[in-house]
Protein backbone atom coordinates (compact mmCIF):
# COMPACT_ATOMS: atom_id res chain seq x y z
CA UNK A 1 0.00 0.00 0.00
CA UNK A 2 1.18 3.28 -0.64
CA UNK A 3 -0.92 5.61 1.86
CA UNK A 4 -1.84 4.95 5.60
CA UNK A 5 -4.10 7.06 8.05
CA UNK A 6 -0.97 6.19 9.96
CA UNK A 7 2.76 6.70 8.85
CA UNK A 8 4.71 3.99 7.30
CA UNK A 9 7.45 4.50 9.11
CA UNK A 10 5.83 4.72 12.62
CA UNK A 11 7.27 0.97 13.00
CA UNK A 12 10.57 2.23 13.47
CA UNK A 13 9.32 3.58 16.82
CA UNK A 14 9.29 -0.30 18.17
CA UNK A 15 12.52 0.62 18.81
CA UNK A 16 11.74 2.78 21.65
CA UNK A 17 9.66 -0.68 22.76
CA UNK A 18 12.52 -2.74 21.96
CA UNK A 19 15.20 -0.42 23.82
CA UNK A 20 12.91 0.19 27.13
CA UNK A 21 11.50 -3.12 27.95
CA UNK A 22 13.71 -5.63 25.96
CA UNK A 23 12.58 -8.42 27.81
CA UNK A 24 8.70 -7.54 27.73
CA UNK A 25 9.78 -6.59 23.96
CA UNK A 26 11.26 -9.65 22.89
CA UNK A 27 8.75 -12.16 25.26
CA UNK A 28 5.80 -10.45 22.96
CA UNK A 29 7.92 -11.07 19.45
CA UNK A 30 8.12 -14.88 21.20
CA UNK A 31 4.51 -15.02 21.79
CA UNK A 32 3.68 -13.86 18.48
CA UNK A 33 6.17 -16.25 16.62
CA UNK A 34 4.77 -19.33 18.45
CA UNK A 35 1.40 -18.23 17.16
CA UNK A 36 1.91 -17.87 13.71
CA UNK A 37 5.33 -19.79 13.23
CA UNK A 38 5.12 -23.26 14.60
CA UNK A 39 3.14 -26.44 13.40
CA UNK A 40 -0.40 -26.61 15.40
CA UNK A 41 -3.45 -27.84 14.87
CA UNK A 42 -4.39 -24.69 13.12
CA UNK A 43 -3.04 -24.63 9.85
CA UNK A 44 -0.95 -21.20 8.91
CA UNK A 45 -3.43 -20.46 6.21
CA UNK A 46 -6.07 -20.68 8.52
CA UNK A 47 -4.27 -18.36 11.38
CA UNK A 48 -3.96 -15.85 8.79
CA UNK A 49 -7.46 -15.48 7.91
CA UNK A 50 -8.91 -15.13 11.22
CA UNK A 51 -5.94 -12.86 12.00
CA UNK A 52 -7.19 -10.77 8.92
CA UNK A 53 -11.25 -10.61 10.48
CA UNK A 54 -9.69 -9.85 14.07
CA UNK A 55 -7.45 -7.03 12.38
CA UNK A 56 -10.69 -5.63 10.57
CA UNK A 57 -12.29 -5.53 13.95
CA UNK A 58 -9.71 -3.89 15.41
CA UNK A 59 -8.85 -1.65 12.42
CA UNK A 60 -5.03 -2.00 12.87
CA UNK A 61 -3.90 -1.07 9.16
CA UNK A 62 -0.28 -2.67 10.19
CA UNK A 63 -2.23 -5.84 10.96
CA UNK A 64 -4.54 -5.89 8.04
CA UNK A 65 -1.53 -5.36 5.73
CA UNK A 66 0.83 -7.77 7.41
CA UNK A 67 -1.86 -10.88 7.62
CA UNK A 68 -2.87 -10.50 4.06
CA UNK A 69 0.53 -10.47 3.15
CA UNK A 70 1.06 -13.78 4.73
CA UNK A 71 -2.08 -14.80 4.05
CA UNK A 72 -1.58 -14.87 0.53
CA UNK A 73 1.90 -16.56 0.85
CA UNK A 74 0.66 -19.21 3.04
CA UNK A 75 -2.19 -19.94 -0.06
CA UNK A 76 -4.93 -18.12 0.97
CA UNK A 77 -7.57 -16.96 -2.48
CA UNK A 78 -8.45 -13.78 -2.61
CA UNK A 79 -11.96 -14.50 -2.30
CA UNK A 80 -11.00 -16.26 1.42
CA UNK A 81 -9.36 -13.63 2.03
CA UNK A 82 -12.76 -10.80 1.26
CA UNK A 83 -14.84 -13.79 3.12
CA UNK A 84 -12.97 -13.24 6.51
CA UNK A 85 -13.21 -9.43 6.11
CA UNK A 86 -17.00 -9.81 5.68
CA UNK A 87 -17.20 -12.59 8.70
CA UNK A 88 -15.50 -9.58 10.54
CA UNK A 89 -18.25 -7.25 9.11
CA UNK A 90 -20.97 -9.53 10.51
CA UNK A 91 -19.61 -9.71 13.53
CA UNK A 92 -19.11 -5.89 14.28
CA UNK A 93 -22.64 -5.50 13.27
CA UNK A 94 -23.72 -7.95 15.50
CA UNK A 95 -22.00 -6.98 18.22
CA UNK A 96 -24.10 -3.49 17.62
CA UNK A 97 -26.99 -5.22 17.33
CA UNK A 98 -26.60 -6.95 20.62
CA UNK A 99 -25.71 -3.68 22.46
CA UNK A 100 -29.09 -2.31 21.43
CA UNK A 101 -30.45 -4.37 24.10
CA UNK A 102 -29.12 -1.60 26.36
CA UNK A 103 -31.03 1.25 24.57
CA UNK A 104 -34.24 -0.32 24.60
CA UNK A 105 -33.62 -1.25 27.84
CA UNK A 106 -33.37 2.29 28.94
CA UNK A 107 -36.07 3.48 26.46
CA UNK A 108 -37.92 0.52 28.32
CA UNK A 109 -37.06 1.83 32.21
CA UNK A 110 -38.17 5.46 31.11
CA UNK A 111 -42.02 4.94 29.43
CA UNK A 112 -40.76 4.88 26.04
CA UNK A 113 -40.43 2.29 23.39
CA UNK A 114 -43.37 3.76 21.93
CA UNK A 115 -46.40 1.50 20.54
CA UNK A 116 -46.83 0.37 17.17
CA UNK A 117 -49.96 1.20 15.30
Amino acid sequence: MSEYFYPLDGRKHHIGLEKVQKDMFQAFKNFNNEIFEKESALPRKMKELIAIGVAHTTQCPYCIEGHVRAAKKAGASDREITEAIFVAAALRAGGAFAHSTIAMSVLNEMGGLEKQK
